[in-house]
Order: C-alpha cells, then sequence, then structure tokens
C-alpha cells in the first residue's frame, strides 16, 4: 500500500512486502517526549483520527463514543500497552484496512527513493470475507514470482506460525528480513498446501516494460504496467510516445498481476489515454463526490485493448474501469481482484501510524467494485496450469499468439483497428 500526494491510499493494494512509499508525511521528534510522559495520549490520538475520518459515520454499528471511555480509563505504564489497547480499538471496526503500526511497521512502509525494494516481493491483504491472509499479487520478476506464489494464494504459515488472526502488519514483520535471508510461506491454493522456501532480497522495479508487436492487427505497441508507482506516469508517458513515433496502428496494455499502488499515478495514466470523461469518484462519509476527469491532454486515440486477469488490483481497477466506461478500451481476460476502498495513511507523534479508511470509489458508470470487481468485455480465463506455465514457466509465450489472452487481445484490436479504417473510409 502507497501513499498518494493528496494523502489517501488504496485499501485494495494492502501491504507490499518490501519497502513501501510513504510519501510527504514528516514525523515530530518532540512528539516522542510527549509520548513518553504519556502513552494514553496516543491511544487518544488514533481515536480522534477514527473519529473524524472513518468513511461510515456508525463506525461499521460500533458505539465509538463507549469505546473511547472504554480505552482511555485505563492506565498505561509503556508503549506496548498502548499499542495492544490501539488494535484492540481498531479490530472492533471489522475493517481489515484501517491498522495501527508501531513505528517499526511504519517505517516498513517508508519509501526507498532509489526504487530499490527490500522483501520477497508480494502485495498481500486480509480477504474481507474469510479474513485470511491473501495473496494480491506477486511483483513480477521477485523472489515470490519466481518461486511460484500466485495472485489469491492464501498464506496459512510464515515460518511454521499460523496465520489465523493475523493482521497483515504482523505478516509483514515475520515476512520482512535482511537479503539473502529465507522465510518458509505455507501455501493454501485449492484446498491444498503448500511450502514454498523464499530468499528474501533487493529488489529493482521499473514499473513499465513496452515492445513494438507485428501481428495479425498490424503493427501493435504492447505496454505492460507492473504497478503504479511513483515513477509509473512518467515510464507510461515516454512509452506511448515512443511507440506513436514508430506509427503504431493500435495498443494492448497489459495490466495483468499490477497489484495497484499510488491514486494520483492511475488518474495521470487515464488522461494519457482518455481525452474527456470522468476517471473515478471517491465517496467520503458525508456522501460527498470528489470526481476526477480527463484534461484533454491525451496522447493517442487510437485503439487499445486493456488485458486484466484476478491479480489486477486497487488503482488497476481504477484505470480499467475508466477506460471501459468511457468505451475508451475493450477488456480482455479474466475479472478484476474487487478492491475499492480509500485510505489515509497518517504518523503519529512517537513515529509509529495509523491507516484509516476514509472513502470509497467507483467507475464512471457509477458501479463499486470492491469485492465484485470488473467484469471484462470478453472473458478469457486461464486454468491453474496454463497460469502456471505462462507465467512461470514458458514466459517466453507471455504476450505473444501462444497467450490465449494477448491472442484474444489482438483479435479484438483486429476488429477495432478494422472497424474504424471502414468509417474513415466511407467518409472520405
Amino acid at each position: 500500500m502507497v501513499i498518494t500526494r493528496s494523502g489517501l491510499v488504496l485499501g485494495a493494494t494492502a501491504v507490499t512486502l518490501s519497502t513501501i512509499a510513504v510519501a510527504g508525511l514528516g514525523i515530530h521528534s518532540q512528539g516522542q517526549a510527549l509520548f513518553k510522559e504519556s502513552p494514553k495520549e496516543i491511544v487518544d490520538e488514533v481515536w480522534q483520527i477514527i473519529y473524524r475520518q472513518y468513511v461510515d459515520g456508525t463506525f461499521n454499528q460500533v458505539d465509538w463514543q463507549a469505546v473511547r471511555r472504554e480505552y482511555l480509563d485505563k492506565s498505561y505504564t509503556d508503549k506496548e500497552q498502548a499499542y495492544k489497547s490501539i488494535r484492540e480499538m481498531l479490530k472492533k471496526l471489522d475493517d481489515p484496512y484501517t491498522r495501527f503500526m508501531d513505528p517499526k511497521e511504519f517505517q516498513n512502509m517508508q519509501v526507498d527513493t532509489s526504487g530499490e525494494l527490500t522483501g520477497v516481493g508480494i502485495t498481500i491483504g486480509l480477504d474481507e470475507e474469510t479474513k485470511k491472509l491473501t495473496v494480491i499479487a506477486p511483483l513480477e520478476d521477485t523472489p515470490a514470482f519466481k518461486a511460484g506464489i500466485l495472485a489469491k494464494d492464501v498464506i496459512t504459515k510464515i515460518d511454521g506460525k499460523s496465520t489465523k488472526g493475523m493482521d497483515t502488519n504482523q505478516a509483514v514483520t515475520l515476512i520482512r528480513g535482511q537479503p539473502g535471508s529465507k522465510v518458509r510461506l505455507t501455501i493454501s491454493r485449492n484446498g491444498k498446501e503448500t511450502d514454498y522456501l523464499i530468499t528474501r532480497a533487493k529488489i529493482e522495479i521499473h514499473p513499465v516494460e513496452y515492445s513494438q508487436k507485428q501481428t495479425p492487427a498490424g503493427n501493435i505497441g504492447y505496454i505492460r504496467l507492473k504497478q503504479f508507482s511513483a515513477n509509473a506516469s512518467k515510464e507510461m508517458r515516454e512509452a506511448i510516445r515512443t511507440l506513436e513515433k514508430k506509427n503504431v496502428d493500435g495498443y494492448v496494455l497489459d495490466l495483468r498481476n499490477n497489484p495497484g499502488g499510488l491514486l494520483f499515478s492511475s488518474i495521470e495514466i487515464a488522461r494519457m489515454w482518455l481525452k474527456d470523461g470522468t476517471i473515478v469518484s471517491t465517496i467520503d462519509r458525508k456522501g460527498l463526490v470528489e470526481k476526477e476527469t480527463a484534461n484533454g491532454r491525451s496522447l493517442t486515440e487510437k485503439p487499445l485493448v486493456v488485458l486484466v486477469d484476478q491479480g489486477s488490483a486497487s488503482a488497476s481497477e481504477i484505470l480499467s474501469g475508466a477506460l471501459q466506461d468511457n468505451k475508451r478500451a475493450v477488456l480482455v481476460g479474466s475479472k478484476t481482484f474487487g478492491k475499492g476502498l480509500v485510505q489515509s495513511v497518517r504518523p503519529l507523534d512517537d513515529g509509529s501510524g495509523v491507516a484509516v479508511t476514509i472513502a470509497k470509489y467507483q467507475t464512471p458508470s457509477g458501479t463499486d467494485i470492491n469485492k465484485l470487481g470488473i467484469k471484462p468485455d470478453v472473458k478469457v480465463d486461464l486454468n491453474e496450469e496454463q497460469r502456471q506455465n505462462l507465467w512461470l514457466k514458458e514466459r517466453e509465450k507471455l504476450a505473444t499468439l501462444q497467450d490465449p489472452q494477448f491472442a484474444k487481445a489482438v483479435e479484438e484490436l483486429r476488429k477495432t483497428i478494422a472497424a474504424q479504417g471502414n468509417t474513415r473510409a466511407g467518409k472520405n
């Protein structure tokens, strides 16, 4: 999970097991002395943040005033007692995305400006229905990806410790570690448990890859967007401009296994493809709607097909939903992950932090995709064996005509290009 310029995050991306971006937030050392004098201060600070910002004014049917009385009536002799109470307090909301992070956990989210990440390379979250620790998506070419971890995998144990009742912060603490060290993840997939021994590493991520491809649809620009990081929009702009100079006939934008990331990045990238129209709406607890729209500065109007699958989450769903609802692109693949919550990450005076669900987002047509996902216009599902082969064993087939989803994307693109050609011919 990463923070946006405006302080908003997408709950969909949950926690990436690496160093995560938290931009523009200062931690005040002055507050540390205050906290040492009164651990109760931090409990009330978190309560106040929830009281002012939480997306549901009923606090999910919890008497939040009574919660304050309960936890401020307690005596705290050290910060660990306060931290324990804060976690208990937030658990009453029954919201896996509103969570407290002690200073070490909060540090795990801080940005490394070099773009080099340390971890195993998976994005995880608690399934809202089962409350199980679930893989949203592995980051491509990372240790977890190479080990065979897949989207929707359930992590049942970490180094033999059960994840039942464990939140994402606790899981991150257990999974993170020094590069070169190992962690054993027990994965449940289709009812079968398998152990994966993964070596932690430093990971350098370039979010955009692109190439020119000669296909039955013509000269196609292929762009793969791996995640919505701080430099994703810059790299996307470079990719489109380069491919435009090569006079491509159309584009395939691949968002498969993209777990999301920065909200502002998804909006900026959407504006590169959309000339006009709404991109996304966010709705707070007062029902106030804030809309992000295109700005008339699209980089291309050529035909576009977007590839999505069950690992496409959060910011990926904002982008694909905007392109689908505005009829700018045809979506091909499988139903997306289905996470539509927006969070604010707040630093606290002692160096800890709290993530609070403050809004939900909707696609331009007013669709709430949380827990539901986005359905592609053209459905091409891959079974588990096909996914394993394509993404792990036979990577050379990815984004070729031997890739069933890409092949269908090319077919759909050919139809669109032909239809546009006929329209132009008719006007002549």
